[in-house]
């Protein structure tokens, strides 16, 4: 049995994980924003966990390991990092395999990243998201300890995490549901992807948890086949149609018209334009790969699952004006709750370019 402490267990992995842990008899302490009820292996801890003044009391014990899926800004990690490699026996660092630079060929460990590769003066000085990860990777392998692993996974879906390229649900799926053309990428639809279920990623992490082969290295967890966006596409249409009658409408717009709907400049220029397929031959050393879900069923069944009961975080009504701009479509003032949301969806529904 393990203490364990996860930093923000509660997404499509983190919750996944929690319990995977609990089930085989670790003792998992969980901090979460909301109340939850904690049960017999699992204690939720409500707190902000990027606050010291909340963190700072749960790194005066030891643990036999650290699972963080926050997000920080590489000046706040640099600070953080040293607690945390000195509070635990393992600091499983959640990154991304988004640091990867473009590939012809599948992507490894040991790939170029975008932050040893690119020439992109403007984009090297910011800290975005890609960038951040890979600074705080090399702080990682800076520190003189090996009392770490790096998780890199790439996009994955759950059931209540279903990614159309730059888009969450609330970007593509609730349109579908009130009738209205879902709004994608031309350029981004043609490109692969790799999608792999939480579950299965949730999994994979359990298994070098405790690992000491496992301390100093770097692993991505996606399943082993790619598909284009525009197959992810069909999947999430077969199953509306099949669940309302009808196949939804979809609009492709260009690249520049599209930005205009979701911004995301970056995400999309070093990572969403660029054909994303993996050798994940390194973790199958502690995992079966054969035993991940092939992503059409995986996919299908999560969405299915979801339109049983749906729940959408908050719309962004400005990405939706313009995208019923392009559509010549409207959304009812009725489904926007607050005043100030409808003037914005009207405003830029109408009036601004």
């Amino acid at each position: 049995m393990k203490n364990i402490l996860v930093l923000g267990g509660t997404g499509a992995m983190g919750a996944h994980l929690v319990q995977i842990l609990a089930d085989r008899g670790d003792k998992v302490s969980v901090t979460t924003r909301s109340h939850r009820q904690s049960t017999a292996n699992i204690v939720y801890i409500q707190g902000n966990a990027k606050e010291n003044s909340f963190l700072a009391p749960l790194l005066t014990r030891k643990w036999d390991a650290i699972v963080d899926f926050m997000v920080y800004t590489t000046p706040v990690f640099e600070q953080r990092a040293p607690k945390f490699l000195a509070a635990t026996d393992q600091y499983i660092f959640l990154s991304s395999a988004r640091v990867y630079a473009d590939s012809s060929r599948p992507i490894c460990e040991e790939s170029p990243r975008l932050l040893d590769s690119s020439k992109d003066a403007k984009f090297l000085a910011t800290d975005e998201y890609s960038l951040a990860k890979a600074r705080q990777e090399n702080i990682l392998h800076k520190s003189g300890s090996k009392s770490w692993t790096i998780i890199r996974p790439y996009i994955t879906y759950s059931e209540q995490r279903l990614q159309l390229g730059v888009l969450e649900k609330e970007g593509w799926l609730y349109r579908a549901l009130k009738g209205r053309t879902m709004v994608f990428s031309e350029d981004i639809v043609s490109k692969l992807t790799t999608l792999t279920y939480g579950l299965d990623v949730a999994g994979a992490m359990a298994s070098i948890i405790g690992e000491p082969r496992a301390l100093g290295e770097a692993y991505h967890i996606t399943q082993r086949d790619a598909a284009t966006w525009r197959e992810v596409l069909n999947v999430y249409l077969a199953v509306l149609e099949k669940h309302f009658g009808k196949r939804p409408k979809v609009l492709l717009l260009g690249l520049d018209d599209f930005s205009r709907s979701k911004p995301a400049e970056y995400q999309i220029k070093y990572d969403r334009l660029f054909n994303r397929a993996f050798d994940s031959s390194k973790i199958s050393e502690f995992v079966d790969l054969q035993e991940f879900r092939p992503l059409e069923p995986g996919l299908t069944r999560c969405l299915k699952e979801f339109l049983e009961k749906p729940n959408f975080l908050a719309i962004d009504w400005r990405s939706e004006a313009i995208k019923d701009r392009f559509s010549g479509e409207m959304a009812s003032l009725k489904e926007i709750e607050h005043w100030k949301q409808k003037i914005k969806y009207l405003i830029y529904r109408f009036i601004k370019n």
